[in-house]
């Protein structure tokens, strides 16, 4: 992918590398601040949080999700397998490898519900992801499944 130049500081163009933001304060809201708020909903309300993100930032193809998954900063998204009612995803990358050794249990359903709408739109059938996470590898299966019996209306 390019990177994308955007106006700095002092309006000099910056590259994308240039303007990372720091995964220190990335790790503070999403793996600290967010589930001490939300508690033992966390993972609920993550799915649906990632629904809604979903719905403010329609996609057209799958390859416009895994860049979306880049430039979020959420990890390398690929897409593995496809069949008739299913999908499989693997995140893997330096975020998802960190996040992973720096939390006991990481939450991924932020990224399971922003794929499953994804998905749903593009399919038009309602659809569901769910994460599965590899500590061994250091990366996220994500299963999506979609039933044809169940259009979207």
């Amino acid at each position: 992918m390019q990177s994308t130049t955007k106006q700095g500081p002092h309006n000099s163009p910056e590259t994308h590398s240039q303007m990372d933001i720091p995964i220190f304060g990335y790790e503070l809201v999403r793996d600290i601040l967010v589930p001490g708020i939300l508690g033992k909903d966390t993972h609920e309300i993550s799915y649906w949080a990632g629904k809604h993100l979903a719905r403010k930032f329609p996609l057209l193809s799958i390859q416009e999700i895994t860049s979306f998954f880049q430039e979020a900063s959420w990890g390398e998204l690929d897409l593995m397998d496809e069949n008739k009612n299913e999908m499989k995803f693997e995140l893997k990358g330096n975020i998802v490898e960190r996040r992973v050794q720096m939390n006991s249990e990481p939450c991924f359903t932020l990224e399971a519900g922003f794929i499953a709408e994804q998905i749903q739109n593009q399919k038009q059938f309602i659809s569901e992801a769910f994460p599965e996470l590899n500590k061994k590898k250091n990366h996220v299966i994500f299963t999506v499944r979609w039933d044809r019996k169940d259009p979207i209306k």
